[in-house]
C-alpha cells in the first residue's frame, strides 16, 4: 500500500479551510456559524477480524485496519466540509476527531469544528 492509501486532509486550496487552531494566520473571523460534524460509523469485516487476530499473535501494523480507519476518517471529515459549506462558512476552527466504538460492532468517528466566515485581515 502506497502512502497515499495511508493519508487524509485536504488538498490545496480547498474553499473551506480546516484547521486545529483557533484561529487563521492573516485572517480574521467574520462570523461564528456554530459547531460542524461529519459522522460515520463503519461495521468491522469478519475477515479482517480474523486476519487482525492473527496478526496480534506475532506482532506489526494491522494495514487492512489502518487503511480502513483512514477512510472512515476521510469520509467524516468530507460530511464535516459539506455541512460547514452548506451553512455558508468558508472555514472550520478547532477541528478534532472522536473516535469510540460503537455497540461492539464497528467504530463510531466523528469529525468535528466550528464554522466560521473568515476573510483576509486587510479587507475592508
Amino acid at each position: 500500500m502506497g502512502i497515499d492509501e495511508f493519508g487524509g486532509g485536504q488538498g490545496p486550496q480547498p474553499d473551506v479551510l480546516v484547521v486545529t487552531t483557533n484561529d487563521v494566520p492573516g485572517y480574521r473571523v467574520r462570523e461564528v456559524l456554530g459547531e460542524v460534524f461529519g459522522l460515520t460509523v463503519r461495521s468491522r469485516h469478519v475477515g479482517s477480524q480474523i486476519g487482525a487476530g492473527l496478526k496480534s499473535m506475532v506482532g506489526g501494523e494491522l494495514r487492512g485496519l489502518t487503511k480502513t480507519l483512514v477512510q472512515t476518517r476521510n469520509q467524516a471529515m468530507e460530511r464535516l466540509v459539506e455541512q460547514a459549506r452548506a451553512r455558508g462558512a468558508n472555514g472550520v476552527l478547532a477541528f478534532r476527531f472522536d473516535v469510540t466504538a460503537a455497540a461492539d460492532v464497528g467504530t463510531e468517528v466523528c469529525a468535528y469544528g466550528t464554522a466560521v466566515v473568515i476573510e483576509p485581515e486587510d479587507a475592508g
